[in-house]
């Protein structure tokens, strides 16, 4: 049987504590009881509590210590007090303050229930709504892997097939192909998961000796600078989807604690020695050939096997060409929608971006095309705005060699255009099917003149 929920229960009389967490632990909620207020910030720091029940006075403080810290850490937790005859005035401060309800000691007990099931539901009620807002904020298609080539069709089927499942998934491809946007595709079809948190991290951008405290956080004290309790990546995503960018890049022994992280179901922070029950799905990403790397010794094999449950390949974009002009289009309306726009692209600037080999992939192309529509003053893109190594064709290499021969081969072929139409550049321009003033502009370039 589901918890109804996570609720800290704060009192120093240990007979009263233990009949209030008997009583709410009957009613199906999971209860941590403390008796002072430094347990108590401690507990709201390493939990995601649905409610607090706090005395108002305690050995080190009081309620209202206890409520202030939790408006600041978790502001949309609710917290009720319990208070005796000589501290109702200050319930009643606490109440104007925002706390949800206070009740005279002893309580009516069926009346606490009552109010504590009423503050549950509100403050789940509130994180739906919180939720709902960013979904909206992020747009409705913040997720939608765009494309008809047959590999991105079976992508989407393969994501609305395993959305709803527990097992874990790697998505391999090369860097830019759009491996975070199908995670997170996967998590926003979840219905399990999509009200709680996706939480991304990049293996590749945290240094080596950091990488252990981001993933699984750690105490106070655990090691110089730690100055006070970090709650982890990993722990972050409890209830939603852990998504490990380029999980390659990993050292032997983070992948050594995340494989016992994911046969455990727990974790422990670094400096720590509290068990941590976590629940959360794992989809990872990696562009390295991984079955090379764990013949190699540098990847685990126990660990590879935890991750590759269900595989998901990403083709390059040049491998899919044909969904280029769709692309384009799509970052074409993000871009003039955000920069206030209204622009158009002629056939000559699509068959460029389509023979174009994209050794950036999707990444590049939605730069390429910001660019193009920030720095557009006119009402349409034109060949000129494009990075100058896509005007080359889709056979443009990087090295000098390459480049230099494709240069000789496109003035010979132009030289041998103005010899064939006896020097006349309008003709020539037909003849090679460019226009006369990118004619003139490579002629320039080429450094060609009328013999």
């Amino acid at each position: 049987m589901s918890s109804l929920g996570d609720i800290l229960v704060i009192d120093d009389e240990p007979n009263a504590l233990k009949v209030i967490s008997a009583i709410l632990s009957e009613s199906g909620y999971d209860v941590e009881a403390v008796m002072d207020v430094d347990d108590a910030c401690q507990a709201v720091d390493a939990r995601d509590f649905d409610a607090v029940v706090t005395d108002m006075k305690l050995p080190d403080g009081t309620g209202m210590d206890i409520f202030h810290y939790v408006k600041e850490k978790r502001p949309d937790i609710p917290v009720i007090f319990l208070t005796a005859y000589g501290t109702v005035e200050s319930a009643v401060d606490a109440m104007t303050g925002g706390a949800f309800y206070y009740f005279i000691k002893p309580p009516d007990y069926v009346n606490l229930k009552g109010i504590l099931s009423r503050a549950v539901e509100q403050r789940r009620l509130k994180r739906e709504l919180s939720q709902l807002r960013q979904r909206l904020a992020r747009g409705k298609e913040t997720s939608r892997i765009i494309g008809n080539h047959p590999s991105i069709l079976r992508i989407q089927e393969v994501v609305e097939a395993v959305s709803d499942s527990e097992s874990s998934v790697l998505i391999r491809g090369e860097t830019g192909t759009g491996k975070e946007m199908i995670a997170r595709a996967l998590h926003e079809q979840s219905r399990s998961r999509r009200d709680n948190e996706f939480v991304a991290v990049n293996c590749a951008a945290i240094p080596h000796e950091l990488i252990e405290a981001e993933l699984f956080g750690y105490e106070k004290g655990a090691f110089t600078g730690a100055t006070s309790r970090r709650i982890g990546r990993v722990e972050q995503a409890a209830g939603g989807t852990l998504f490990l960018d380029e999980i390659g890049e990993l050292d032997h022994a983070v992948q050594a604690k995340l494989l016992r992280v994911l046969q455990e179901k727990e974790i422990e922070r670094i400096g720590g020695n509290q068990k941590i029950h976590l629940d959360f799905r794992l989809v990872s990403s990696t562009n390295r050939d991984l079955e090379k790397e764990v013949a190699g010794g540098t990847f685990r094999e126990d660990l590879y096997y935890r991750l590759n449950v269900v595989q998901i390949k990403v083709p390059s974009l040049r491998e899919r060409r044909e969904d280029i002009p769709l692309l384009v289009s799509e970052f074409v309306r993000e871009f003039c929608a955000r920069e206030n726009k209204v622009l158009t692209f002629g056939d000559e600037v699509m068959n460029l971006l389509s023979r174009y080999d994209w050794p950036g992939n999707i990444r590049q192309l939605r730069n390429v095309i910001e660019s193009c529509v920030v720095l557009c003053r006119g009402v349409e893109i034109s060949p000129d705005q494009l990075p100058a190594e896509m005007t080359f064709g889709a056979s443009y290499r990087r090295d000098k060699a390459s480049l230099k021969s494709i240069r000789e081969v496109e003035a010979d072929a132009i030289a041998a255009a103005l010899h064939e139409c006896e020097g006349n550049k309008s003709e020539a321009a037909r003849v090679l099917g460019i226009s006369r003033k990118a004619l003139y502009k490579k002629i320039k370039d080429f450094g060609l003149d009328d013999s």
